[in-house]
């Protein structure tokens, strides 16, 4: 573990300043006055006063309803119907905007007065493999069942991953592939009637089914852009109905609106259930949920839905279980839309509430780790963990189910004591990711930890067998309402994320200042311990950045070697310090960069020649009476790349350079610099790729790092914030974007 982190929760317990008051509160207030209205604080006063809503003409006029108030909109604002927070995008000074965050924060039973959607999109139905793919079994080709034939071909596609090539999730899916030929008939020896017994996966040879399916994914990538672009545009216009939806009135849009597609189950992990059959989602296993008064959406023909409720206490508008783990399955609103926006609101502020109980529950657990219940010290014991380490609370895991735990679920074998204080966990984590620490902890702790692994304790035995999670709830609700381990470990990663931003200097550029932010959310990714593999392509991708540096650099080199050309007396003026460089490369070296740079060239043409053609083709369709591109045209483009790489062999030959007569060396001095910047942001850009290879930074950016500290990092280092959030962040997070200013703290 890096010192910094360790330290940062060491200082968990340091001051954090008030919260300063929201100056778009004020700026609300302000214009309500202005208005004539009262502001929101008054207004919200009066339970169930109307608001007005501005007439949508695009929708029927009996549901253009007047609304009762909501408790999180401003009674004093009107609503446009069709507003859509973009891209985080809206007017900080638009009175039309939904503010719900300036309001009052609190959960309500009542999540929507009317809701209005379109349902679910269903994966389509299955298209039969050609008559000359089959599976081979024993060296025979077979006809299979169509629904048996379908599994086949859920691993035949992919008998190229490593997944398919683990045991398990070979055993279980053939299995269920077995399970599904008994139920659905019998494999026959192709053209004849003959059956034959499917017994042994081993004797399976799914090679033509994934050939065939090889073949579709790379006809798929070699269509035209037009004809891709074509496909797109129709799938848009197909799935257009039900990306949004209207939640009281207001056009919200809806997160994943589609029914997972079947197929076979990968799993994180070691799990014990990956290559078993995901099956098929039917309508009759759909549950919508629906205001009364509006339009039920239709099933898919010959169906009908299992269930439709008018439950306005949730916020979910679909449902189904699926059958791997039984879980169940909802459709919500997007992650940018009002109700998840409230969620992560309410959450945040929730673990920035803590910070006036931390010290009191430290204390108190502090105390605790000496009593005499063993209980209590074992609750003390994991609140410390949780706390310092923010180690998850873990529960209980079925048989079924991946071997992952939590603090409260630790057993015997995932801790190592090593005297004084030196503690080793080594478990799988959430989503199966191992987490592996050595920490120092206090002495009355690792005291503890002796005592809880005392025989005749051992291997397959729980640390804390007297506590689970909801004992441990039970009492942090004590100090706190709504209190849980969860909250501690999103306090605990915010205040990190605060402490490190504090210690970065507001200098350097833009680039400079990303790499500093994101070796502050590297600190906090390594508290929550969210890794990741490093990616196949890493190696490969940091070669390109490398190469992308040293082309940088030679056409620095190549500048400079013009300025002396045109002033042999320049090292005079600028120091033989800023030619230095020029003597960094050697013929073999400049050989090398040269074909780079000649074979990028053409590579450019080439492509810009085939996506003119593609256009051309696609005017040609509309009727338009224009040529094709020829060779001979391709020829004439490549000219420029023949011209290049005569004038590099030139270069290379007598060490004189092309000059034009425009250029002066005043001017070749500026380019210099220019690239400077340049090298200095790509390099910088290489550091942050390999020292991030192993760490998820977006999962504590995204779950576990106040929004708003991103926002504020943003606002007073001067970093444009799609430095820091991608656009599906920025929309997620507008609430934040509007709400925090450059002094805002955790």
């Amino acid at each position: 573990m890096s010192t910094t982190a360790v330290e940062a929760r060491k200082s968990s317990s340091g001051n954090v300043s008030k919260k300063p008051k929201s100056v778009a509160n004020k700026a609300k207030t302000a214009a309500s006055t202005k208005r004539g209205t009262k502001p929101a604080s008054q207004a919200n006063t009066k339970k169930n006063n109307a608001v007005k809503e501005e007439p949508d003409k695009t929708r029927p006029a009996k549901k253009r309803k007047v609304l009762k108030a909501d408790p999180a909109v401003d009674n004093a604002t009107e609503v446009k119907q069709e507003e859509l927070v973009v891209d985080g995008g809206l007017k900080a000074d638009d009175e039309d905007i939904h503010r719900w965050w300036e309001e009052d924060p609190n959960d309500h039973s009542v999540k929507w007065e009317t809701l209005e959607h379109n349902g679910v999109i269903f994966p389509p139905p299955y298209e039969k493999l050609p008559d000359d793919v089959k599976l081979k079994y024993d060296g025979k080709k077979v006809d299979l069942p169509v629904e048996a034939e379908e599994v086949a071909g859920f691993y035949g596609a992919m008998i190229n991953t490593d997944h398919a090539k683990n045991p398990v999730f070979q055993a279980n899916f053939f299995g269920d592939f077995k399970e599904v030929l008994s139920t659905s008939g019998r494999a026959l020896i192709s053209g004849t009637s003959k059956f034959i017994e499917i017994e042994s996966f081993d004797k399976c040879d799914f090679s033509d089914i994934f050939a065939y399916y090889e073949d579709q994914r790379n006809a798929k990538k070699a269509l035209p852009p037009a004809v891709k672009k074509r496909l797109k545009q129709e799938k848009d216009e197909a799935e257009e109905k039900y990306k949004t939806c209207y939640l009281d009135g207001r056009k919200q849009p809806v997160g994943n609106f589609r029914v997972e597609p079947p197929g076979l189950f990968r799993g994180r992990g070691q799990h014990p259930k990956t290559g078993k059959l995901k099956a098929r989602v039917q309508p009759e296993q759909v549950t919508l949920n629906i205001g009364k008064d509006v339009k039920i959406p239709e099933p898919p023909a010959g169906h009908n839905w299992s269930e439709v409720r008018h439950d306005n206490t949730v916020s979910w508008l679909a449902m189904w279980k699926e059958n791997i783990n039984g879980n169940t399955k909802y459709v919500f609103l997007s992650q940018s839309s009002s109700l998840k926006g409230m969620s992560d609101f309410k959450k945040f502020e929730k673990a920035r509430e803590l910070k006036n109980h931390v010290e009191r529950i430290r204390n108190d657990y502090r105390k605790e780790l000496t009593d005499e219940k063993m209980q209590v010290r074992q609750r003390a014991t994991a609140m410390y963990l949780i706390d310092r380490l923010a180690l998850r609370a873990g529960g209980e895991k079925g048989d079924d189910e991946a071997d992952t735990v939590g603090c409260c679920s630790l057993r015997y074998e995932h801790v190592d004591l090593q005297p004084p204080n030196l503690v080793t966990f080594d478990f799988l984590g959430k989503d199966s990711i191992r987490y592996f620490q050595q920490v120092e902890v206090d002495e009355q702790v690792f005291t503890n930890l002796q005592i809880f692994k005392k025989e005749p304790k051992g291997p397959g035995d729980d640390i804390f067998d007297r506590l689970d999670p909801s004992i441990l709830n039970k009492h942090l609700q004590s100090y706190m309402p709504g209190l849980t381990a969860k909250v501690f470990r999103t306090y605990n990663a915010s205040h990190t994320m605060q402490k490190q931003l504090d210690q970065i200097p507001n200098v350097g550029t833009v680039a400079e200042k990303v790499v500093a932010f994101n070796a502050a959310n590297r600190e906090v990714a390594i508290l929550c311990n969210h890794q990741r593999t490093v990616a196949k392509s890493h190696e490969q991708s940091v070669a390109k950045i490398e190469e992308r540096v040293e082309e940088l650099v030679w056409k620095k080199y190549r500048l400079k070697k013009m300025i002396l050309q045109l002033d042999p007396e320049k090292p005079k003026v600028l120091g033989k310090s800023y030619f230095a460089d020029t003597k960094a490369f050697n013929k073999t070296k400049l050989k090398a960069i040269h074909k780079r740079v000649v074979e990028r060239e053409q590579e450019k043409v080439e492509k810009k020649f085939a996506r003119d053609n593609e256009k051309i083709k696609a005017d040609r369709e509309a009727g338009e009476d224009v040529k094709l591109l020829t060779k001979d045209d391709l020829k004439e483009r490549l000219k420029v790349v023949t011209n290049l790489k005569e004038e590099l062999q030139k270069e290379l030959d007598t060490g004189e350079f092309e000059i034009k007569s425009s250029q002066t060396c005043e001017k070749l001095e500026a380019q210099v610099a220019k690239l400077d910047d340049r090298i200095l942001s790509t390099r910088l850009s290489l550091k942050d790729k390999q020292d991030n290879s192993t760490v998820a930074l977006s999962t504590s950016k995204i779950n576990y790092i106040d929004p708003r500290l991103s926002v504020m990092f943003s606002k007073k280092f001067e970093v444009p914030l799609e430095k820091l959030f991608t656009k599906t962040l920025r929309e997620k997070f507008a609430w934040a974007i509007h709400s925090a200013d450059k002094d805002w703290q955790f």
